[in-house]
């Protein structure tokens, strides 16, 4: 503690944790706490967060809880998904996108109430430690960070248990014993790591979903779904308009019927270790193939496949927390760019796990019927201009061809 903190914005959950983190604050560093809590479609009730802050002796000024659902899809889960942002080929970024946010509003809230200081629930082993801090420094670079799982000596569940009995923090009693895992969920996911999912070679126990049925559970017959896209965003569900946060929840509801979304993942961390994790994104499943499709159809090859370039580098910008960073907004506007006649309507096919593209349609479309098929079309071509494309580009390779044969190689 190198630094009088008078007052500090505390990312809360209202989970013993953040809870814990709560009172330490307070008994540690004796300054005013403010608690911040999102509504980012993790799917539990928020209130009781508000009442243990009072009863936690937060002043109800000092209490903010804001739904930031809405804003959470429009700019950060959609701007994402035009990338086609994946993870080491997998992760769809789900906990990685909502930190920026989070670390957005808390900065907001200490600049509205005057606090000289953040803080936040991260372990000193996770990524959302640098998640949260880089888009702090980003936003107020003046800023001090409270990380208590760096600084405290409670390196137990037991001591942290203990620590609440000393200051009368009310324990429910399913978090007495040690947590079988850890979840973290949002509208965009659910991930469960820890404990139980440590051994990589286990497979990951029924139990530990909690957005999607078991595929061999669903249903017998395909859901077939048509997504509309304007400017690479869906819009609409079965020409249904709906908000972000709306059409993203319905694909959940879709995704979770027929199984979709499961992801057994070991992953690398930026800090360094390897971790496994469970991941259920129903709806973000869903809505990668969707907007694939409709570039497969309205992008230009060469956009197409420098996107596909670009796309790995966006993601790990998106996953170590450079959110707020010069280079992700470069690539993000390119993105952007990309997307201005990616437009159109994509059917799909939901079965049992599977989302399968089965049709794609757009006033954009470069798919030219007449030019690709294989009986004599309207469109002139010329098979014989072929004979002198496949020359030139064979050029190099004969002229390699010809040196080996020359020096007998």
């Amino acid at each position: 503690m190198s630094k009088k903190v008078e007052k500090v914005v505390l990312a809360y959950s209202g989970g013993l944790d953040t809870s814990i983190i709560l009172k330490w604050l307070q008994t540690t560093y004796g300054a005013e706490v403010v608690t911040f809590t999102a509504d980012l479609g993790q799917g539990e009730e928020l209130e009781p967060a508000r009442k243990k802050a009072l009863l936690l002796g937060i002043k109800p000024e000092n209490i903010f809880i804001e739904d930031l659902r809405e804003e959470f899809v429009r700019d950060y889960v959609f701007p994402m998904f035009r990338a086609n942002a994946v993870y080491e080929g997998q992760y769809l970024l789900g906990t990685s996108i909502a930190r920026p946010l989070i670390a957005k509003k808390q900065i907001e809230i200490a600049e509205k109430v005057g606090a000289d200081a953040v803080s936040h629930g991260a372990t000193g082993k996770g990524n959302d430690q640098v998640r949260f801090e880089l888009g702090y420094y980003a936003l107020k670079p003046d800023i001090t960070i409270i990380a208590p799982w760096r600084e405290w000596d409670l390196r137990s569940r037991e001591a942290l248990i203990a620590f609440a009995e000393q200051h009368q923090i009310p324990i429910a009693k399913d978090k007495r014993g040690e947590a079988p895992f850890s979840v973290d969920a949002n509208l965009l996911h659910a991930s469960s790591e820890g404990k139980v999912l440590e051994d990589p070679a286990q497979e990951v126990p029924d139990y530990v979903y909690s957005r999607t049925i078991d595929p061999q559970a669903a249903p017998d017959q395909p859901t077939y779904i048509s997504i509309d896209f304007e400017k690479g965003d869906a819009v609409a569900i079965d020409g249904n308009k709906m908000s972000p946060a709306i059409l993203l929840a319905k694909l959940n509801e879709l995704g979770r019927a027929n199984g979709i979304g499961r992801l057994d993942l070991v992953e690398n961390r930026f800090v360094g270790m390897k971790s496994r994790g469970m991941y259920e994104t129903p709806g973000g499943t869903i809505l990668l193939v969707a907007h694939r499709g409709i570039e497969q159809i309205t992008l230009d090859r060469g956009a197409a496949h420098l996107k596909d370039e670009l796309m790995p580098k966006y993601a790990e910008l998106v996953y170590n927390g450079f959110w707020f960073s010069p280079e992700r907004e470069m690539l993000q506007a390119a993105i952007d760019h990309s997307q201005q006649y990616v437009t159109g309507q994509v059917r799909l096919k939901l079965y049992k796990g599977n989302v399968i593209l089965v049709g794609r349609d757009s006033k954009y479309s470069l798919y030219d019927q007449d030019l690709v098929t294989f009986e004599e079309g309207a469109v002139a071509y010329d098979h014989r201009d072929a004979a002198g494309f496949i020359k030139l580009n064979a050029l190099r390779l004969r002229t390699l061809g010809q040196r080996k044969k020359k020096l007998g190689l």
